[in-house]
């Protein structure tokens, strides 16, 4: 019998180092938009949901990102530690209003930080704001967002 248990144990613990290192794809969605450009963000709105964020995902469509929700404005800080994907954070204040703009290199544990508190932090594919001209100081809409 303990041995029965050791190795369910054992089974757990490897089940969830596999699962620690799986993409999350199954997150309610929401639409925004970043003027006349609609976006599918993922909604990372829990503290594991938030750690995990886009890690280990290999590829993700050109429309899509994930939204990072916190429960108060303060100065949020990323790092792409163990994400394949080189992305943009817009780091978003809670009118909707990008207060700025940080690329980020795939698989690094350089910080990047938002210039003043925020509740909200959007990832994009890097270039994705520049291509569609979209900078600091411009507007996100969507329900988050209060006019």
């Amino acid at each position: 019998m303990k041995r029965c248990i050791t190795l369910i144990f054992l089974a757990f613990i490897n089940l969830s180092a596999v699962a620690q290192e799986s993409p999350q794809t199954n997150l309610p969605r929401i639409k925004l938009q970043a003027g006349m450009y609609q976006i599918d963000a993922q909604v990372a709105q829990t503290p594991d949901q938030r750690s995990t964020g886009l890690m280990f995902r290999s590829d993700m469509p050109a429309h899509e990102g994930m939204l990072f929700v916190f429960e108060q404005a303060s100065t949020q800080c990323f790092w792409m530690k163990n994400t394949l994907l080189p992305l943009t954070a817009a780091f978003v204040a809670d009118d909707g209003t990008v207060v700025n703009l940080a690329d980020m290199k795939p698989q690094t544990t350089d910080s990047h930080c938002s210039s003043k508190p925020v509740r909200y932090v959007l990832e994009m594919h890097q270039g994705w704001f520049a291509k569609k001209g979209f900078k600091a100081g411009m507007r996100l809409g969507g329900s988050p967002f209060k006019p």
